[in-house]
């Protein structure tokens, strides 16, 4: 069962962009309505280093603390991520960035739905 939602740094990237799309309407409902957003630190990465301007950058790492971060253990993580990445790869499933292995990895382990807008997480079914 799933006790939440992590939004991938696609949805992330079209919400800033002001791109409208069913996953950004979802972000935006739980922006608005106070409602848990959770994000792990290779998600916050990925936004922050995208970011050009010192200001937005600045303003965007502020607003990120209010959000939930996972807390997991990054050995776990990263082990985890390698054999999810691993087994897929077995089955003839090559994910085409390991972060998003790791994005799936805390979303499993955090009984959470990742929201995307990136095919990589429909091979991980």
């Amino acid at each position: 069962m799933t006790k939440g939602y992590i939004f991938d740094t696609s949805v992330w990237i079209d919400f800033f962009k002001g791109n409208q799309s069913d996953e950004t309407r979802l972000l935006v409902q739980h922006l608005e309505n106070d409602l848990p957003v959770y994000y792990c630190p290779v998600i916050l990465q990925e936004i922050l280093q995208g970011i050009r301007k010192d200001s937005e950058f600045e303003e965007i790492k502020e607003a990120f603390t209010v959000l939930q971060p996972l807390g997991d253990n990054p050995y776990q993580a990263a082990t985890g991520a390698a054999e999810l990445y691993r087994n897929l790869k077995k089955k003839g499933i090559t994910i085409r960035k390991s972060n998003d292995c790791l994005i799936a990895w805390y979303a499993m382990n955090n009984q959470l739905k990742v929201i995307h807008r990136d095919r990589d997480f429909d091979m991980m079914k």
